[in-house]
């Protein structure tokens, strides 16, 4: 069983708390997708089940504009903005992986450049999406149930193309107890 110590001398506010917390989701997300993209070749990047369905190249364009689109100003415009092409960011584009990460990056500076610099006096804040109020929690929140979610997808994908060379991002199968009983170090941040 693994404990957890609470060193009461200094303990954050919720809001630093949930900030520093919002970041590490962030940060685990993209190491999950950007493992998973490692483990595909050139050409399964753009695989798609039938013409209905996303590739990971397509889900990385529409992740990184809709990351674009929501985290530039952040606090001072509306979350879509008039220069997204939400549609085409849903048609595949013929780019290597390697300009396809470079378009990744790009989303997720964007993401962490916005997020990183705010404070607990933000989180009340109002911004919009869509026209929409949001606080600055609720939209953090957004963007951390979008995101996971088309990662999820993308990790399927690339489960399926790897096939039998797929290395498991978390705890292997049949693993779960030897897993279980590894002593705890202090430094486990990893959220399986």
């Amino acid at each position: 069983m693994r404990k957890t110590v609470v060193d009461f001398k200094y303990m954050e506010s919720i809001g630093d708390n949930y900030l520093k917390n919002s970041i590490q989701l962030f940060r685990y997300y993209r190491s999950i997708a950007e493992k998973s993209i490692d483990q595909v070749d050139e050409q399964s990047i753009h695989w798609q089940y039938n013409d209905d369905s996303n590739s990971i190249s397509i889900i990385v364009k529409h992740i990184t504009g809709n990351s674009l689109s929501r985290w530039t100003d952040f606090l001072t415009t509306d979350g879509q903005k008039e220069w997204r092409d939400r549609d085409d960011e849903f048609k595949d584009t013929d780019f290597t992986k390697s300009e396809m990460m470079v378009l990744w990056k790009q989303g997720w500076d964007c993401l962490f450049n916005a997020i990183e610099p705010l404070t607990e006096s933000d989180l009340s804040k109002t911004v919009y999406i869509r026209g929409e109020a949001h606080t600055v929690v609720e939209a953090i929140n957004r963007q951390l149930a979008h995101l996971p979610y088309h990662i999820g997808q993308m990790v399927f994908i690339a489960k399926m193309m790897a096939g039998k060379e797929w290395k498991s991002l978390t705890i292997p199968k049949g693993q779960s107890k030897a897993y279980d009983n590894t002593p705890f170090l202090g430094n486990d941040n990893r959220l399986k």
